[in-house]
């Protein structure tokens, strides 16, 4: 199955695959409307660019083979779909109880602003490539089987 796959030393840390991110998960599609006007109702980027001095990584959901998050989630809210290979996350069964957030050794769950839910990355399961593999100017990310 394939999956995205972040190449260290091709990431310069623009940012970009965290705005597509922002705009394929908005209601408006436009990436200066979410920004400015959904942001502010709690619309967060499914991926983060950490930064450390000219070290950059962009950090999203691996969709595990055995996730951690689906093993320490209480309520049923995350499951592997073993067909797609994605960790699917269903927000209204998450009970907002953060247990996902400690056991994902990436840090690539995080918490939602406005609600008491979390947010993580879907693999954008209704494009052939993810928006963030798109966007990446210098292929970092790469959408492959390995």
């Amino acid at each position: 199955m394939k999956q995205v796959y972040m190449d260290k030393d091709f990431c310069i840390g623009c940012g970009l695959c965290e705005l597509a991110c922002l705009t394929v998960h908005s209601k408006s599609k436009d990436l200066i409307l979410a920004f400015v006007q959904e942001t502010g109702e709690g619309l967060r980027s499914c991926k983060k660019v950490h930064r450390d001095g000219t070290e950059c990584a962009s950090i999203g959901c691996r969709h595990c083979d055995e996730p951690a998050c689906v093993a320490a989630c209480i309520s049923g809210a995350l499951y592997k779909d073993l067909e797609s290979g994605r960790t699917i996350y269903e927000k209204e069964k998450c009970v907002g109880c953060w247990s996902c957030m400690m056991a994902c050794p990436y840090g690539a769950i995080s918490r939602h602003p406005v609600e008491a839910k979390i947010v993580k990355c879907d693999r954008c399961p209704d494009r052939e490539v993810p928006a963030c593999v798109t966007a990446c100017p210098n292929l970092a990310l790469k959408y492959e089987e390995r």
